[in-house]
Formats: C-alpha cells, structure tokens, sequence
C-alpha cells in the first residue's frame, strides 16, 4: 500500500508555522505533494527543507514568493521532471515524479482571476497538462495526477453554485475543460467513493467560511482509468488545518 497526500499549503513557511511539518510526522505518507510554496528551498529552514524520514524535491517559481510546487518523499523517484513549457515552468507549477508502478503529476493550475483576466492561461495550461499526460500513458505508464485545480468541477463541488456562475474556478469553460479530461480517460479518485457533495477542500478565509461550510473542491486526485483498480481510499482530511484548504489523501495498491 502507497499512501501519497497532496496539499495546497498557501506558503510553506507559513504553513509551516501553524503544524504542517508535525502533521507530516504524525501522519506519515508516503509522498507529500505541496502546492503555493511560495519559496525557494535556499529560503527555507533545515526543519522545513529534510523532515526527518523525508526528502524534498523542488520546483519553484522565477518570481519570489509565488506560486511553486514540491514533493517530500520516503522513496526518491527514479525521475523528476517539469511540465517542459516555459511560461507554465518559470512560475513553478509541475513537478512528475517517475517510480517503477506509476507517474506522479503534482500540479498548481492557475487562477483564472476576476473576469476571467488569466482564463486564456489557465485554459493553455491545462491543455499542455493534458497533452503531458497523454504521452506519459502512451509510454504505457500509469498515471496519478494530484494538486490544486482551481476548479469546482460540478454543483455539488461548491457550496453556492449559483452565485459562483462567473467566478474564478466555476466559469464554464474550466468545468468544460474537466470534462474534458475525465472524459479523455481519467477518474475523478474521491467521486469513486462519495457521491454526494458538501465536501470541500479550500474555503475563503472571509466571513468564517469554514466554520460555517462554505468552501469548494478544487483539489484532485485523478488517475488514468485504467489504474482506478488499485485506489483503495480518496479521502478528503478536512480537520486539518494550516492552509485555507486542507490535504487530501489516496492510498492505493501497487
């Protein structure tokens, strides 16, 4: 069994700070996949840097405290790569970790911003990762991808779905290009499991949205199709604090 988390941590130092690394310890996953460092691993204490069990694995954005994805592992992988598209790997945003059973894709999609301002980016990102992932399984690997989507994917992904039609991570045409994706061969691992929504994995730090269960799923596990056999959980670890979202968690057989 192979247990990997992923959490879009909004700042690792600060993350950091408020129980992250003791949640690590406790917790104890294989792989840890982290998005919105916002840092360079030179920035970071030994404490945040090599957690005793683990190594890290970096991938950071040109612009100083922004963006950036990492990985802490028990096992390093054979390989570590980018998404190989500059204006999505100069703000640090994949990060695919090659082991003998399976491809690891964390990623960081971008905001589409107010009034869809990075719509056009979001969308050719995604588009690249689709394609990544395209001929990641024609080498006839399987796939996990993880990390923050922005994306509410359906109604029940979001708390208020009605007054979100055209905000930022629910306009139609991020839902469409999900779609899209599933549809292209990969599984949506949580939704294996629960149907029913009021699941949420980040909430807005205004008007105590968490507290009162207004938050969004926008974090993913996703694998190709072919491998869902082997997920055994897709949990959602919503108690967990640090971040304005919190982990999630997939443990398969492989």
């Amino acid at each position: 069994m192979v247990t990997i988390a992923s959490w879009n941590v909004n700042g690792i130092r600060a993350a950091s700070g408020k129980g992250m690394l003791d949640w690590l310890a406790a917790y104890g996953p294989d792989i840890l996949c982290v998005q919105e460092t916002k840092a360079h691993p030179e920035q970071l204490t030994n404490a945040v840097h090599a957690p005793r069990g683990y190594a890290s694995l970096w991938e950071s954005a040109e612009k100083r405290g922004y963006s950036g994805v990492a990985a802490y592992v028990k096992k390093q992988p054979l390989r570590v790569k980018n998404l190989g598209v500059a204006e999505f790997d100069r703000e640090g945003r994949t990060q695919i970790l090659e082991y003998d059973a399976f491809t690891l894709v964390n990623a960081y999609f971008p905001n589409s911003q107010d009034a869809g301002a990075r719509l056009g980016y979001k969308l050719d990102f995604c588009a690249a990762m689709l394609k990544k992932c395209r001929a990641i399984r024609k080498n006839g690997k399987n796939l996990v991808i993880c990390g923050d989507f922005n994306i509410a994917h359906t109604e029940i992904d979001l708390a208020n779905p009605k007054q979100n039609e055209k905000n930022a991570g629910y306009l139609p045409e991020e839902r469409a290009w999900m779609t899209r994706f599933l549809k292209a061969g990969y599984t949506d691992t949580f939704r294996m499991f629960t149907r029913e929504g009021g699941h949420y994995t980040w909430w807005s730090y205004r008007f105590h949205a968490r507290a009162k269960g207004i938050g969004w799923r926008i974090d993913y596990f996703c694998v190709n199709s072919e491998f869902a056999g082997a997920i055994r959980e897709s949990t959602i670890l919503k108690d967990v604090t640090g971040s304005d979202h919190c982990p999630i968690v997939l443990k398969l057989n492989v």
